[in-house]
């Protein structure tokens, strides 16, 4: 406990410890999987302009569009690498900085 806490607020700060020990790491996992999802839904909607659009559209409106989706897909999947790399990045600085929290500093 910080020291000049009162006594009768010791239960309610353990309980509210106990609750960011569980809360902070679910909160990264689901942070890193929101992320994650959302570049592949991004690459799912290209892919199927790839697939859909030429065989309905041929010609004037077909290759165009499979040429943009394509160029869309490389920058996507480019970029979607460049986030993956900075939320490793960040997802490894929080922990150590949530478990560096967790570990009891000695004077």
């Amino acid at each position: 406990m910080p020291p000049g806490t009162p006594i009768y607020l010791w239960p309610l700060l353990f309980v509210i410890e106990v609750i960011g020990l569980f809360t902070k790491p679910f909160a990264l996992t689901v942070r890193l999987f929101a992320n994650m999802t959302g570049g592949h839904a991004i690459l799912l909607v290209l892919f199927g302009f790839l697939y859909f659009v030429p065989h309905a559209n041929s010609g004037v409106i077909g290759v165009p569009s499979t040429i943009a989706s394509f160029g869309f897909i490389i920058f996507i999947m480019l970029f979607e690498t460049l986030i993956a790399l900075i939320q490793a990045y960040i997802f490894t600085v929080l922990s150590a900085i949530f478990v560096s929290l967790a570990v009891a500093e000695e004077h």
